[in-house]
């Protein structure tokens, strides 16, 4: 995309208007530091330097232009994502700073900076997020995303490594870039642990407009929902915030499925208790009072799991594959029984919009406010110290949300 010719901030602006309003700009210095003191002469950026091994890396404070935000990172949760590039480095990046469901406080801005992309104001100490970056891509076109979706964007946390180094979250310190084309939203009406769960539930928030597509999911729709790490524990939330009530988490772990249950779902299939697929799709079936479901939420990275969740899917019924953020290999199916003889509509959904993003901030609101456990998905956190064990323990999935608090 030329900068030269696009106008990052008035795209997003179009893109955005009317689900936030334009309030004025608030008028804000060019520079300055929180009311917590002195930004200090270097930053800590965890560095992935090889295989299942972070180094803290210490880096010179840069220069904040014009358009840049300096940001205090406060917490950061640990992602699928990340485990991945930890564990396999399929993106070839490392050495590399990783984290992008980071969250902090401004405490240095250019003089250029007045509002977040949804044309609110911002200023020293208000709490931010980002979400995607667009400058690599010319044929992402803002203004409808439907056209090409933002899977070739960039997010802080998935850059490669540079002169700059505050690239990911996972840091004590980001630089938000004006010049790549940065999106950021203020969230200081949020809490820390659900600013951190901003970014996973964007995803689902995708998944479900993805779903409501088909026009298949509707409010008495009866949703089977495969896999219960933090991925299908939020779509059964954000499924429950819609009204959807008649909901059946599928899972090997019998404590996140109680833990599904707390978050809307009305019953539970542990497919442990089932051998072969038939007697699984039976168990779905039983689970729903002797019906097949109408929707189905495959949240895996599992190739069988998505072979396996046609068979839970009534014949008219719909499918969304939202499980496989990297390649996890092929799947097997017979088009003919799972598809064609069913009839099923499927769609996929890969990362979320920009207005997914403005959503998500009422979603949360919305699932506390009828009191879903929604932060309690933070199961463990660590210092930034020790952010290979907190990898490990994302690894060994003892857990949930696996997050990075800085102190």
């Amino acid at each position: 995309m030329d900068m030269n010719s696009v106008n990052i901030e008035e795209i997003v602006k179009q893109v955005l208007s009317g689900m936030t309003g334009q309030a004025p700009a608030a008028s804000a210095p060019a520079a300055g530091t929180s009311a917590g003191g002195a930004i200090p002469a270097t930053a800590h950026v965890a560095m992935l330097t090889e295989l299942e091994h972070y180094e803290i890396k210490e880096f010179p404070m840069p220069a904040v232009g014009d358009d840049d935000i300096l940001v205090k990172v406060e917490g950061c949760g640990i992602c699928g994502t990340d485990a991945h590039e930890f564990k396999r480095d399929p993106f070839s990046l490392i050495p590399v700073a990783l984290g992008h469901e980071g969250t902090g406080e401004i405490v240095k801005m250019g003089k250029n900076v007045t509002k977040d992309s949804a044309g609110k104001p911002v200023k020293l100490g208000d709490k931010v997020v980002t979400c995607m970056i667009f400058a690599d891509d010319p044929d992402i076109t803002m203004y409808d995303l439907n056209k090409q979706n933002v899977g070739a964007a960039d997010v802080y946390g998935l850059l490669p490594d540079d002169d700059v180094h505050l690239n990911g979250w996972l840091s004590d310190y980001i630089l938000i870039r004006g010049g790549l084309g940065s999106t950021f939203f203020n969230v200081s009406d949020l809490d820390l642990t659900s600013r951190i769960l901003i970014e996973p539930c964007a995803v689902l928030i995708h998944a479900v407009e993805r779903a409501k597509t088909t026009g298949i999911l509707r409010f008495n729709s009866r949703v089977a929902v495969q896999g219960c790490g933090p991925i299908g524990l939020i779509c059964i939330a954000v499924l429950r915030t819609m009204g959807i009530e008649n909901i059946v988490a599928v899972d090997g772990n019998e404590q996140r499925l109680a833990f599904a249950k707390r978050m809307g779902a009305e019953t539970s299939v542990n497919f442990k208790d089932f051998k072969g697929i038939e007697a699984l799709a039976g168990g779905v079936k039983d689970a729903f009072g002797g019906h097949l479901a109408d929707f189905a939420f495959q949240c895996t990275g599992n190739p069988m799991a998505h072979s396996n969740i046609y068979k839970f899917i009534r014949n008219g019924g719909g499918l969304c594959e939202l499980g496989f953020f990297i390649n996890g290999g092929d799947a097997t199916i017979n088009p003919h029984f799972d598809i064609c003889s069913k009839e099923i509509t499927t769609v996929g959904s890969w990362v979320y919009t920009l207005r997914d993003y403005a959503t998500t901030f009422d979603f949360i609101k919305r699932a506390l406010g009828i009191g879903l456990p929604l932060k309690e998905l933070v199961s463990d956190t660590y210092p930034l110290e020790q952010i290979n064990e907190a990898h490990q323990k994302n690894l060994a999935m003892t857990g949930l949300k696996i997050a990075i608090i800085n102190k």
